[in-house]
């Protein structure tokens, strides 16, 4: 019986919790909507005001005129506050506020902001972007970015502004430019400009995570292409950054005339063309050894190129054109296959040797130069551009001038 007697009293003592917790809970409840229904009749008092402007607006009575000043205020704050007081600011608020639009016909005023200063307009009148960079003179074709480099967030920021004087053929297609920051970026970021003509403007701003260490031994690479309706892509030039010296220039705008493959000069020993093409469903890599040129010829014999892909430290294959005879500029168009897998792009590179006969040992040819196209592993600059542009845009022939190097 004691029991029983015991285990009630538990029980009604946990319901009476139960009661008093739940009755807390709608209490709340109640307060909270009802401190919301006067918040919003607080604010219901208030004339309404434009979005992103101050709280005064001057109205004026003749034709509208920029103001020469814009009065800055901070926007009321609400605290809670006792019911009773609310209610009576409430009152307050409606009779003081329907006084006010009386009162100040020519402007709108709200009451409880609180006065910080005033900003001057003229201060923030954005001028042309012809005007701020302004192109130098000349006919060149030249790009217009800034760069900024932030060491305590390893961050590389560049800045695309406009193009100036593009070539009239290139005036009806959209303008596009392509970022690499060499060696570590696989794919490039584009810009679309937002117009068309010979002085296409941008407002885009790329962000480069790069390490202070390794910010010095990087280079920008900045392509220009136009794109006509149909999809076809053309090179109007590219602007090679070098930042180990260019880096001093950081926070400056920077004009850098466009680089296209007629402007560049002959290297020493001569310049080769090639066109490269992988497939990845085929799995296959196609190399086109265009033309030649200012090759250093020893004898007139002929010229030929050998082209040999190598995996790592092994040499997979080895192919060569026929000889041709000609002067400094031979022409070769010779199309070559090489059966190379995905996976091994990153590991592969191409060796392309320029030879001339050797009539005495014809086993020993004479090397004119010698140039090699691959990843990081294995090239900088545009021969490694070169082949990523390959790999990040596979079934389209990537065309490019190479300058030859001597072998090491």
């Amino acid at each position: 019986m004691a029991d029983q007697v015991l285990l009630l009293a538990a029980g009604l003592s946990v319901g009476l919790l139960l009661l008093l917790l739940l009755a807390l809970v709608v209490y709340y409840l109640w307060r909270k909507k009802k401190s919301q229904r006067l918040y919003q009749e607080l604010l219901s008092t208030v004339p309404s005001v434009p979005a992103c402007s101050a709280p005064v607006i001057l109205v004026s009575q003749g034709p509208w005129s920029m103001p020469s000043e814009i009065p800055f205020t901070l926007p009321p704050r609400f605290m809670t506050r006792k019911h009773d007081d609310l209610e009576n600011e409430v009152e307050e608020m409606k009779m003081e506020s329907r006084r006010d639009i009386l009162a100040h016909r020519g402007s709108l005023s709200v009451r409880s902001w609180y006065p910080v200063g005033t900003v001057l307009a003229g201060l923030y009148s954005a001028p042309s972007l012809n005007e701020v960079v302004a192109p130098p003179p000349g006919m060149v074709a030249r790009l217009c970015f800034s760069v900024e480099c932030r060491h305590s967030s390893e961050q590389f920021m560049v800045s695309l502004l406009r193009l100036a004087n593009l070539p009239p053929r290139f005036h009806g297609n959209a303008t596009l430019v392509e970022l690499r920051l060499l060696p570590d970026d696989r794919r490039p970021r584009q810009a679309k400009a937002r117009d068309t003509g010979p002085d296409p403007e941008f407002s885009d701003c790329f962000v480069f995570q790069v390490s202070g260490v390794c910010v010095s031994h990087s280079t920008l690479s900045m392509c220009v292409l136009s794109v006509e309706q149909d999809g076809k892509r053309h090179v109007v030039g590219r602007v090679t950054f070098p930042l180990e010296r260019e880096l001093s220039q950081a926070g400056r705008v920077l004009w850098r005339d466009l680089e296209t493959e007629d402007d560049t000069q002959c290297s020493e020993l001569g310049d080769v063309q090639v066109s490269l093409t992988y497939s990845p469903s085929l799995q296959r890599l196609s190399v086109v050894v265009l033309r030649a040129r200012g090759l250093q010829l020893l004898t007139d014999t002929g010229v030929c190129v050998q082209v040999s892909l190598q995996i790592l430290t092994r040499v997979m294959k080895i192919k060569r054109s026929c000889v041709v005879t000609s002067e400094n500029n031979p022409v070769f168009n010779h199309n070559m296959t090489f059966k190379l897998r995905s996976q091994h792009l990153d590991e592969a590179c191409l060796k392309f040797e320029l030879q001339q006969p050797n009539q005495v040992r014809s086993e020993c040819p004479v090397l004119l130069g010698v140039l090699v196209l691959g990843p990081f592993m294995y090239a900088r600059g545009l021969q490694l551009q070169h082949w990523m542009d390959m790999v990040n845009t596979p079934q389209e022939p990537v065309e490019l001038w190479h300058g030859l190097g001597r072998a090491s």
